[in-house]
């Protein structure tokens, strides 16, 4: 493995765990509407919302990357015909959003971070729709690639060449550090990064994706 100039990070699941973040963003959202919006709620449930999801998907297959516009549409389905549905959504997807934003880092990700950007640019490369700078760790980073940005999202080669274009490197002079195997390993490696496969719970490496790159357990063990 040569040595690197560019470090890029995954988000959800690398620096922080996602599920709890999620769930208080929508309990968050849901005490919120049934506060607000009384009405919303006594004709949805999750089996209802499930559904707005799908249906929403299926209307825009072309935006499947983009989590924000997504969580939007369905937010607005929720609202019907109401006059004021864009005002009410618009309302209800920021209090989601800073929740969602509202994350904790794993204990090895902020004291890591700070080391190596003494020595490396780094970037975050994420499919989801976290704001580093509500995250609280801005200035850690020399740009952020989401796939809302970049028109695809991991594993696809664009989202990773908009990486190399913002950051103004080759391929080969990026190191890549994510937990999804697919998404964010063999992506990388697709587009002709170096990566880094962070397995914090020792789970199995998919077979079908041949043998795994370098392997740690913390974001400590970069050096």
């Amino acid at each position: 493995m040569s040595a690197p100039l560019v470090l890029s990070f995954d988000l959800d699941d690398t620096l922080w765990p996602i599920a709890p973040v999620m769930l208080a963003a929508e309990d968050a959202l849901w005490s919120w509407l049934q506060a607000q919006h009384p009405q919303v709620m006594r004709e949805h449930s999750a089996a209802t919302v499930r559904d707005l999801r799908a249906q929403v998907a299926l209307e825009y297959p072309d935006r499947s990357h983009d989590m924000t516009f997504l969580r939007h549409c369905v937010i607005m389905k929720m609202f019907g015909k109401d006059q004021a549905a864009q005002r009410h959504a618009d309302a209800a997807f920021e209090i989601f959003y800073a929740e969602r934003n509202r994350v904790r880092l794993y204990d090895d990700a902020h004291a890591a971070l700070l080391r190596l950007r003494r020595r490396y640019r780094l970037f975050a490369l994420s499919n989801g729709n976290a704001d580093l700078e509500r995250c609280g760790i801005g200035e850690l980073f020399d740009g952020h690639i989401t796939a809302i940005a970049a028109g695809a999202a991991k594993p696809d080669e664009r989202i990773f060449r908009h990486l190399l274009e913002t950051a103004g490197v080759e391929a080969t002079q990026v190191l890549h550090i994510g937990d999804d195997p697919r998404a964010d390993v063999h992506g990388a490696m697709a587009a002709g990064m170096q990566a880094i496969w962070l397995n914090r719970d020792a789970r199995p490496w998919p077979e079908e994706l041949g043998p795994p790159p370098r392997t740690i357990s913390t974001l400590a063990e970069i050096v």
